[in-house]
């Protein structure tokens, strides 16, 4: 029999036993668990392996990834948010949504960041895309603009300089030297997978490069000028007579793998695979690459007018703002370029969103690409990519809601040109109607 002292301590220990259950109980019930829906490309998947230090000092956080390839990423965010769906909470998306989103009040404001986030040292270019009134809406996680990327040494070997600013015909010039079919060696590897992401960003930087536009002062398609048909003949002319074959499913990244392993003269896309064409550890070819500017058609000056972002961003469905803005802000940080450059040196560091990244001397010395990164990003004029009048805004894309579903389904039309499958007449005169029909089912014609 227990003494009362002993009935005491005995209910007094059972006390404590359940309040310390209560309060784990009480813990694992406020751990948050958020799900972000990102991208399947190097700089992601990084991130990924990064995030041990973000958990850390958010113990209560929980992180649940969604990684999808670039065109299914796009269908199912945005599916997802228009909807109101809230499957996420925190999405990887472009500037090309992030105005046309915010403007639909399906994005957070992200005010109230942290107060060592430094928003101010966002690139401009960069951060004007990311803003409404003055308000951003998106972090940048990266940014890019385009550039060639060349192998050095098959240049020097096929007796062809490729000039710091090239034209369209020295490209096509170099790319028949390069070529060597029978050692499995492409004189230029492009875009060719359809999407509006995929093919038509890089044809759309090129046709602006050519003196093309989407569209006339009256939103009227132009797919049937002789600047568009001068713009897929040629890179139809490249592709078929220099490039790899079954290019027509190629997109970044198989373009990168086929560069990485030495199957590329040269590649023009994204700056922002100079760090993985030049990473010793990933690619056959690093110590052999050059850089030149994304080239010009002629004299006219235009230099395509690339301008992508992969920013994070927060719907406004979410139940989870704090927790969200919490990741957003470690993820687009300085602190984050500082962790990467730690763990696999300041070349991986993701470029094209800060200005002290660009006058960091570490960096400076270690990415070669980092001065062409810089001035391709702030040649950009997304308010004339075009040297004609036009009547919107953008780069390598449209900043309207219906340009998803238009630039996928041109994308389509280019796509089956390079696989054969139609004439670059058919699909351009395809392109025209099919995109005459949409603007005029949303209202833009008449």
């Amino acid at each position: 029999m227990l003494n009362s002292e002993g009935g005491t301590s005995m209910k007094l220990h059972s006390t404590l036993l359940a309040a310390c259950s209560l309060v784990a109980l009480t813990g694992v019930a406020s751990a948050e668990t958020l799900t972000i829906a990102t991208v399947n490309n190097g700089d992601m998947i990084r991130m990924q392996k990064l995030t041990d230090d973000f958990t850390k000092d958010h113990p209560d956080i929980d992180l649940e990834w969604v990684t999808l390839e670039e065109n299914v990423l796009r269908q199912k965010v945005t599916t997802d948010i228009a909807t109101k769906g809230g499957q996420y909470d925190v999405l990887t998306i472009g500037n090309y949504e992030v105005p046309i989103w915010a403007k639909q009040n399906w994005l957070l404001e992200l005010s109230g960041m942290p107060s060592d986030y430094d928003e101010a040292d966002l690139l401009p270019a960069i951060a004007g895309g990311l803003s409404v009134d003055g308000k951003l809406y998106a972090a940048p996680f990266y940014g890019e603009s385009a550039m060639v990327m060349y192998r050095t040494d098959l240049a020097e070997k096929a007796g062809v300089t490729i000039p710091a600013e090239p034209t369209w015909d020295e490209i096509m010039a170099a790319a028949k030297a390069m070529t060597d079919k029978d050692a499995g060696i492409y004189g230029i590897c492009l875009r060719g997978k359809a999407g509006w992401g995929e093919n038509m960003a890089f044809l759309g930087a090129m046709s602006n490069s050519y003196g093309a536009r989407w569209f006339d002062m009256e939103w009227k398609p132009q797919f049937d000028t002789e600047e568009w048909k001068a713009t897929l003949t040629d890179y139809l002319d490249m592709m078929n007579n220099y490039g790899p074959p079954g290019a027509s499913s190629n997109g970044f990244n198989e373009n990168l793998a086929l560069f990485q392993q030495g199957k590329c003269g040269m590649w023009i896309d994204a700056t922002v695979a100079a760090s993985f064409v030049t990473d010793p550890k990933e690619s056959k070819v690093a110590d052999s690459v050059g850089f030149a500017l994304f080239p010009e058609k002629g004299d006219l000056g235009n230099r395509g007018n690339w301008l992508w972002s992969w920013n994070l961003a927060i719907p406004a469905s979410t139940t989870k703002a704090d927790a969200a803005k919490a990741f957003v802000a470690w993820a687009t940080s300085k602190h984050y370029t500082d962790l990467v450059a730690e763990q696999d040196g300041w070349r991986a560091a993701p470029p094209g969103t800060r200005t002290s990244l660009y006058e960091n001397a570490d960096y400076k010395e270690a990415a070669p690409f980092a001065e062409m990164t810089l001035e391709s990003i702030n040649a950009v004029d997304t308010n004339k990519p075009s040297v004609q009048e036009i009547p919107y805004t953008g780069a390598q894309f449209v900043s309207i809601p219906e340009f998803q579903g238009i630039g996928t389904a041109v994308g389509q039309q280019f796509s089956a040109a390079l696989a054969g499958n139609v004439t670059a007449d058919q699909a351009l005169n395809n392109a025209q109607q099919l995109t005459q029909r949409e603007m005029m089912k949303a209202g833009y014609i008449k």
